[in-house]
């Protein structure tokens, strides 16, 4: 088995086609939309370069390519709540062969170690958390949200003899849209509709500059207490609404306000790969057409994953979770034409947002592992803790 630095366009096109030999008999995978994959290695796309960088390699057999990984480090999050200095692999792809696994590991292992990392989490991504992290361990048998990892059934095995050790799970929650809300969630509309500042409106697209600062806003404010989460700038924010653009739903992503100050917000999106899964990775011209037909003609995108939630500090404990929920839900379940919800990356340490998922009255449907190795096998590695 041989190692192969991916440095040319040839060897960046066998990294991104392992995947479809791994799983050409997967029919739950879709594709990822090979852009999206490339633009995580290119440092004019990915403004992660600025405070890292990154490396990655293929594995060969013979003539054939049997493994990938990418490795990298983010000098913003390498000692935010980290006792060491940690990185990061991520983009994994490999055959059923420990052996295999092993050599990739140890590659990604002796790069890190040599910028001066001491342990690395994986599978993760090189940059925002909401994508491309974590290791399918439950949900083999549902399609992967867009820019979600799927993943074979031996990768645990692979991570986990290898040394890797549990961080933390990542929960995907599913629902019917139909299905009925719990009594609890109209307790707390009732208690924050006793506040007449509170008050809830969704995304106008006429207006996306006001949400730009709106998001970064609520966002700063409600995720900075939870670990490896750095504070997210007025150019980061501008990009994520920026991307979002071309596929919001102005009806599915919602904001709550005291007075005119944003304190919450709930934002959903078409999911995407339902819509993805018919270009096979290619969103060239023709792949644009089969977008734009299956999106806009046939409108034939029934799922919305919920990108992210959240209630400021102060304003936690008034009800506004659940009004926020509610009144996102009467417009969707009255309006749209959705008959599905999954509420994408809640890691399990999160214990408030996970009791706002089940009051909506969702069931589990994936799970993702986020482990952690240190290159010391004496430092044990400390899971994260549920609260």
């Amino acid at each position: 088995m041989k190692i192969v630095k991916v440095n040319t366009k040839k060897l960046s096109k066998e990294f991104l086609n392992i995947s479809l030999k791994i799983y050409k008999n997967e029919k739950k995978w879709i594709q990822p939309l090979n852009q999206d994959i490339n633009n995580i290695f290119q440092k004019n796309k990915n403004k992660t370069f600025r405070h890292g960088n990154l490396s990655r390699w293929i594995l060969i057999e013979e003539t054939e390519t049997i493994g990938r990984i990418a490795a990298f480090y983010n000098n913003k999050t390498a000692i935010i709540n980290n006792k060491i200095p940690t990185g990061g692999c991520g983009f994994f792809e490999c055959i059923n062969n420990q052996n295999a696994a092993n050599k990739l590991f140890d590659t990604a292992k002796k790069w890190l170690k040599s910028n001066g990392i001491e342990a690395m989490d994986g599978p993760i991504n090189f940059g925002e958390r909401d994508k491309w992290w974590g290791c399918l361990v439950k949900g083999f048998d549902i399609n992967p949200n867009y820019q979600q990892n799927y993943g074979m059934y031996y990768y645990k095995e692979l991570f986990e003899k290898y040394g890797f050790k549990l961080l933390f799970k990542q929960l995907t929650f599913t629902r019917n849209i139909a299905a009925p809300l719990s009594e609890r969630l109209y307790y707390k509309t009732k208690v924050a509709k006793k506040n007449p500042d509170f008050n809830f409106s969704h995304i106008k697209k006429n207006n996306l500059e006001k949400y730009v600062n709106d998001f970064k806003k609520v966002y700063n404010e409600a995720w900075e207490k939870y670990p490896g989460v750095s504070q997210l700038s007025s150019l980061q924010a501008k990009s994520i609404i920026n991307q979002l653009k071309p596929i919001l739903d102005e009806k599915i992503a919602w904001f709550a306000y005291c007075k005119d100050e944003p304190v919450g917000f709930f934002i959903s999106i078409p999911e995407m790969n339902q819509i993805f899964k018919h270009v096979n990775g290619k969103l060239n011209f023709i792949g644009k057409l089969k977008v734009f037909y299956y999106l806009k003609i046939l409108k034939s995108c029934k799922k919305m994953m919920g990108l992210v939630f959240g209630i400021v500090p102060k304003h936690q404990g008034k009800g506004l979770d659940g009004a926020l929920i509610l009144a996102a839900r009467e417009t969707i379940q009255e309006k749209l034409s959705y008959t599905k919800l999954e509420l994408n990356w809640i890691p399990d340490f999160n214990t408030n947002m996970i009791k706002v998922a089940e009051q909506v009255g969702v069931k589990i449907a994936k799970i993702h592992h986020t482990y952690r190795y240190h290159f010391d096998k004496s430092i044990p590695v400390e899971r994260i803790p549920i609260k």
